[in-house]
């Protein structure tokens, strides 16, 4: 390792962290915002109306089959086209939204359907709800692409201004996996629990 790993980690983390903050932010209203689409998805893909149903499972299988970064791509830079302007922020977040929507629908439907058969199955569906959590922490850093200067974006205008590529992507990673570990353990555990009430007569 860089003997001034450390010197410049100094440096570097303020900024890193701003972004980080930003990362938890995009996180936070990207997975509200795929709940509520996610829960109106699954509403309508169980409901007995079949227009419903096969409308809500057409919308999941296309937004499934985009990748994120064309979603991102679209919301920002197309919508304006169209007269939709919104900042690289509000793109982002809606963008993240919609793509983990189709996940979360079907998180939904097995919850909604898991109900009955009791706790276990409740924990099976906690566990869903945590990694969808997860990956999305993760995933949020593709809103880099179009500007949003959460936690990796950050990393990159470090890096292009020090040529700290190390350091920096090092110093990304790290800090990546100190906001999603906790993340991972702490709902294996939530799991864990549910799981172990359904043993109790």
């Amino acid at each position: 390792m860089d003997a001034n790993f450390f010197q410049h980690a100094r440096e570097f983390l303020p900024i890193l962290l701003q972004g980080a903050v930003v990362t938890v932010e995009v996180t936070v209203l990207a997975f509200v915002l795929s709940s509520l689409l996610g829960l109106a998805l699954a509403l309508m893909k169980l409901s007995p109306a079949r227009t419903l149903s096969w409308g809500a499972s057409g919308v999941i299988n296309v937004i499934r089959g985009l990748p994120i970064i064309v979603q991102l791509f679209y919301i920002y830079f197309v919508l304006p086209d169209a007269g939709i302007h919104l900042t690289a922020f509000q793109a982002g977040v809606i963008g993240l939204g919609i793509a983990y929507s189709a996940y979360q629908a079907e998180n939904f439907r097995a919850g909604i359907e898991a109900v009955d058969p009791g706790q276990r199955e409740a924990a099976q569906a906690m566990g869903m709800y945590g990694n969808t959590l997860v990956m999305m922490l993760k995933d949020s850093s593709l809103v880099s692409t179009i500007t949003v200067a959460e936690m990796t974006r950050a990393g990159q205008l470090i890096a292009s201004s020090t040529f700290q590529n190390m350091t920096v992507y090092t110093l990304v990673a790290l800090l990546y996996l100190l906001m999603s570990l906790p993340l991972v353990f702490g709902l294996r555990r939530l799991e864990r629990r549910l799981g172990a009430g359904r043993k109790k007569p």
